[in-house]
């Protein structure tokens, strides 16, 4: 799966491409990932990539021919089955969206910054508007990554336990059960005596009885869905 992702601060995501599953998935050849300077596009030799919002008002916005030259650049060079713009008011991302998009191939992501951009832009180019959450952050490089990481790790091959993946909160509409490592007992604390009693169906059944119970407490919607 190769992702393009657009930002006028492309030093941002360095990092958290650079490390952990989603460096092991770009090594492996499963992912690319590349960042494309939005300034390298500018409208003059200074850079500007933003202009003042007709009609007034306070904050600048991203212009539309330098999100255009990118786009149409990229475009020239191969299909895309999404173009999808990180903004705040977008639909919240949840698993049900990673999921889907983690099936397609090639994907652009253009990252808002400033006042968000030119509505000509959203018209004209963006196929999907996502938002990590109801807050505003200083551009969408935050969420281009959250996005990202949310999909590379459950394409197939990313994780050594695929399993893993599928054991995750949201996959099956709940929340993940507790869980438990070495040792078994730790000042007194006691793992749960199920969980080494070597009988699988009771442990599932004890895991999945968890997971609807800590749904409940925590997160009641998701069982009105």
């Amino acid at each position: 799966m190769r992702f393009d992702i657009i930002s006028c601060q492309p030093d941002l995501l360095e990092s958290p491409f650079s490390h952990s599953i989603v460096k092991r998935a770009q090594q492996k050849g499963l992912v690319e990932i590349h960042l494309h300077d939005l300034r390298k596009y500018a409208v003059n030799k200074y850079g500007q990539i933003d202009d003042y919002a007709f009609g007034g008002g306070a904050g600048m916005v991203m212009m539309m021919e330098p999100i255009d030259k990118c786009i149409s650049a990229l475009q020239a060079e191969r299909a895309y089955d999404a173009i999808i713009y990180m903004t705040p008011d977008g639909k919240t991302l949840n698993q049900t969206i990673a999921n889907k998009f983690s099936l397609l191939q090639n994907v652009i992501i253009l990252c808002g910054h400033y006042k968000g951009v030119d509505e000509r832009v959203r018209q004209h180019f963006i196929t999907h508007e996502i938002s990590i959450g109801d807050y505003v952050l200083s551009g969408g490089e935050l969420g281009a990554a959250v996005l990202a990481d949310a999909i590379i790790r459950i394409i197939p091959g990313v994780l050594n336990d695929e399993s893993s993946a599928l054991t995750d909160s949201f996959q099956d509409g709940l929340l993940a059960p507790p869980v438990y490592t070495r040792p078994a007992e730790y000042k007194g604390l006691k793992v749960p005596d199920i969980l080494m009693s070597g009988d699988t169906p009771k442990i599932e059944a004890w895991r999945f009885e968890q997971a609807v119970e800590r749904t409940r407490q925590r997160r009641p919607d998701l069982l009105d869905e």
